[in-house]
């Protein structure tokens, strides 16, 4: 049983670690930003260094490399988001970090470890609310990575099977939350016509000769 957890936490951690990545890559090259939510980015940094906390606080150790690599995909994102759209992409970043990101807060105050787990985990939901009703807003969805969100789901399906062996309230919300807004935004490329089970092999097409 442990044998299988440890793998289960290295294919989560790999699978995490890579989740915004496709997102940055398409980002960094393209600088459509159309359909991107500038509250996702803030959030998803915030609640990152959440989770960095929690994995060293709990002693979760498996939650600790990915939301590092994360973190660092994120703040990539958000500097080149800023670089393209100014003024305006920077307050809403710091909105969704500041508004957003902090809810967990007062959990850890009143409750400890535990507590702030499952209200991380919670808002996992939070952190991806603001991507799906982004890509809800608009039907000029150019800018969003659907193998982004093709990572999502799957990194959330193993943190829930991990969190039930492991018995961690946290991760088991976190994985149910996320398989659930991942698939309404994959859903939703597929209503606007973005085609996103092309996602990987158009990554592909695109990229640039070597």
């Amino acid at each position: 049983m442990t044998l299988a957890l440890n793998l289960l936490v290295l294919i989560a951690s790999v699978v995490g670690s890579a989740m915004a990545f496709p997102q940055a890559q398409r980002l960094v090259r393209t600088r459509d930003v159309e359909g991107i939510s500038a509250s996702w980015i803030g959030v998803s940094l915030a609640l990152n260094a959440w989770w960095f906390t929690y994995g060293i606080g709990a002693e979760v150790w498996a939650v600790v490399p990915v939301s590092v690599v994360s973190f660092a995909i994120y703040a990539t994102i958000a500097v080149v988001y800023v670089h393209t759209t100014g003024r305006i992409g920077l307050s809403s970043i710091a909105l969704g970090f500041l508004a957003l990101g902090f809810i967990p807060l007062p959990f850890a105050v009143i409750g400890g470890w535990e507590l702030l787990g499952i209200a991380i985990g919670l808002c996992y939901g939070l952190q991806l609310l603001p991507a799906v009703i982004g890509v809800h807003r608009t039907r000029e969805l150019s800018g969003v990575s659907a193998a982004t969100w093709f990572l999502a789901a799957v990194e959330s399906i193993i943190w829930f099977v991990y969190g039930l062996a492991a018995r961690d309230s946290a991760l088991t919300l976190a994985g149910v939350v996320g398989v659930a807004m991942s698939a309404l935004i994959l859903v939703r490329l597929a209503v606007t016509g973005h085609q996103p089970m092309g996602a990987f092999t158009t990554a592909r097409r695109v990229a640039p000769a070597r």
